[in-house]
């Protein structure tokens, strides 16, 4: 039944609300921009910021935090008002922890905060930070180097496109912005800025009003059917013969992701959103071929650079998941371990592993999510790779029996049973750890989930979360139905 609701669930919108993105729809005019205003007021957390209460990351809560205040202040709010004194100290605190955030910053952080920082200053809120000038400068000298290409619908700042301000509205092609839903790249910030400052736009509106829900919040991406897709059939895929029981209502949705795989390219997280990435497509192939469908794997090759495998053409960072997953696709494909696109994935792994233990991410805010995805993609293949985050795994089990690197969490428990239990099935692991993990689990398994994600703000993606938390519980119980397969407790 549980494997059964996640796939009748896919297709609505089911993304965590964003403190950052609905400030921004609060700038609207009218009802649309009064509901997201009534909802920012009243998510201000007690320590005068905005952003996940848990975990707390700074640049989750500097970004969440800037964004409100500009909102309130241009809405009309007094610059010495309570709210906005609060808020500002809270900036200032959530500054000092920047260098805390182990894995990085936000998307956008460099380009979008001293942006929105401008704008609070014009305002009357004067925030004064040696790292943030620095960044005011990196903002300044980094869109002077884009004139020659402006940024329209096939290029990666789109998704940012608010990081612009209205001093460089010139960089943006506006007539060649929009996805044929009529958002900027599927952004609900990007899309209010759009049609708030570059020109008034009907079907950006209708968008907006599209993904803001009845409380007036809206979520920090959207919709992501396709990206949804993927990672619950990706998660459901490593269970052997489940799919059997439900291939009707699997095929209805592998039938979706065919129809929008481009081959030699490979699949972006949302139909109609021409920004394709390596993830999404890395994902798709290894969810279909272990589903028994063959797609051509020169899609996820034609992400390979020179030393790893990018997600986005212009990244200035590699993904540790990205290459995790493609080395997944990779082996599903059943290229041979010589393969120079293994070789590289491998290499990379290697390279960034964290004292031979586990791996960060720039797309999560927790290690127990690249590190468990790489046991899963390693094992049988590198194990002595492998290794040193599954000792890694095991010792850093909570007494509680679950996983956390901020808290324990649901999610990071599902992961690091996954990777046990798969890797259980050629080495020993102690059985004590898969029980105490799977009775933490079953108590702690439904929702809320902690905002765990990195976009420009911490968010969670319901779906592939709920199809992790689905997919531990039945990798171990099927695991500790095998006898013989492992060590003492």
């Amino acid at each position: 039944m549980e494997f059964q609701q996640l796939l009748d669930d896919i297709g609505p919108l089911r993304v965590s609300p964003s403190p950052y993105d609905t400030a921004w729809l609060a700038r609207m005019d009218g009802e649309m921009g009064e509901r997201a205003l009534n909802w920012t007021l009243s998510h201000q957390l007690a320590d005068g910021g905005w952003g996940a209460s848990e975990p707390v990351y700074y640049h989750d809560r500097v970004i969440s935090t800037l964004s409100a205040i500009t909102a309130l202040l241009q809405a009309g709010m007094a610059p010495d008002s309570a709210v906005i004194r609060r808020a500002h100290f809270a900036i200032e605190r959530s500054l000092q922890g920047l260098d805390a955030d182990s894995c990085g910053a936000t998307v956008g952080f460099e380009l979008i905060v001293p942006t929105l920082i401008g704008e609070a200053r014009s305002l009357g809120i004067d925030i004064r930070n040696g790292l943030m000038d620095r960044l005011i400068w990196t903002r300044s000298s980094k869109l002077g180097a884009l004139p020659e290409r402006r940024i329209d619908r096939r290029f990666t700042p789109s998704f940012s496109a608010e990081a612009v301000g209205q001093d460089h509205l010139h960089l943006l092609d506006a007539d060649n912005l929009q996805a044929p839903n009529g958002s900027v790249a599927f952004s609900p910030s990007a899309t209010a800025f759009f049609t708030k400052y570059v020109r008034p736009d009907a079907a950006a509106d209708a968008y907006l009003n599209g993904v803001i829900d009845s409380c007036g919040a809206t979520p920090y991406v959207g919709p992501i059917e396709i990206f949804d897709r993927g990672w619950v059939l990706w998660n459901l895929s490593l269970i052997p013969d489940l799919a059997e029981g439900y291939r009707a209502e699997i095929e209805a949705h592998v039938k979706v992701l065919i129809g929008e795989w481009q081959p030699g390219e490979g699949i972006a997280s949302a139909v109609g959103l021409p920004l394709l990435d390596g993830d999404d497509t890395a994902v798709v192939f290894a969810a279909l071929q272990r589903l028994g469908h063959t797609l051509d794997v020169e899609a996820v090759l034609s992400y390979k650079s020179a030393f790893h495998f990018r997600c986005y053409p212009l990244e200035s960072d590699p993904s540790t998941s990205t290459n995790v997953h493609v080395l997944d696709a990779l082996r599903q494909s059943s290229l041979p371990a010589e393969h120079v696109g293994v070789r590289t994935a491998l290499t990379f792994l290697k390279r960034t592993q964290t004292a031979n233990l586990f791996w960060l991410d720039k797309w999560h805010a927790s290690p127990y999510y690249p590190t468990a995805h790489a046991v899963i993609a390693l094992a049988g293949l590198a194990d002595h790779v492998a290794e040193g985050a599954v000792e890694w795994i095991l010792s850093t089990q909570r007494g509680d029996g679950s996983w956390g690197w901020y808290m324990p969490s649901a999610e990071e428990t599902a992961y690091a049973l996954q990777a046990l239990a798969i890797w259980g099935q050629a080495h020993d692991v102690p059985r004590d750890a898969l029980e105490r993990g799977r009775d933490w689990l079953q108590e702690h398994g439904d929702r809320p989930y902690p905002k765990l994600w990195i976009g420009k703000c911490l968010y969670t993606p319901i779906l592939p979360v709920k199809a992790a938390v689905v997919s531990a519980h039945h990798l171990v119980a099927r695991a500790l139905d095998q006898p013989g397969l492992f060590g003492t407790a």
